[in-house]
């Protein structure tokens, strides 16, 4: 008995919840709401959060958090006429490092980026959103790119 009146109640509940949430057209092809739509993300911010970590794991002591480098030392990555100019030569100073003097939004910098120790996927994601922070691009790299840059050099 007790069991019977609960599933009653219950349902009862279940059907004033359902009442309260109708639209006034009472269309059974009505469109969700936005909030509870999920969009398709973008490339760069599918990456963004592992490309984010690995930038602040492995460059952000040389090129800082905002991507302005250190003058005299390790150039700036943002607004990089350098990095923006050709994406395959940022792909080669990550994969296989660089070595000598380059000029970087006029001014000159003579050191040494070792090669960093990331695959084609972290080298992309690294990349990627370097590319959509502090003025970049917003180039998306992709693995694919990393490993046809690295047969190439």
């Amino acid at each position: 008995m007790k069991i019977k009146l609960f599933l009653s109640v219950a349902t009862l509940f279940l059907a004033l919840a359902c009442n309260n949430n109708k639209t006034e057209s009472n269309t059974t092809n009505a469109e969700p709401p936005k909030s509870m739509v999920e969009e398709e993300p973008t490339a760069a911010a599918a990456t963004g959060s592992a490309g984010e970590a690995t930038y602040q794991k492995i460059c952000v002591a040389c090129h800082q958090a905002d991507g302005k480098g250190i003058p005299n030392a390790f150039p700036p990555l943002a607004g990089s006429d350098y990095l923006n100019g050709d994406v395959d030569k940022a792909i080669a100073a990550v994969t296989h490092g660089l070595t000598g003097e380059i000029t970087v939004n006029g001014a000159k910098f003579n050191g040494t980026m070792t090669p960093q120790p990331l695959n084609d996927q972290e080298v992309a994601d690294v990349l990627t959103y370097v590319y959509s922070q502090w003025g970049n691009n917003g180039t998306v790299v992709t693995p694919e790119m990393v490993a046809k840059a690295k047969a190439a050099k």
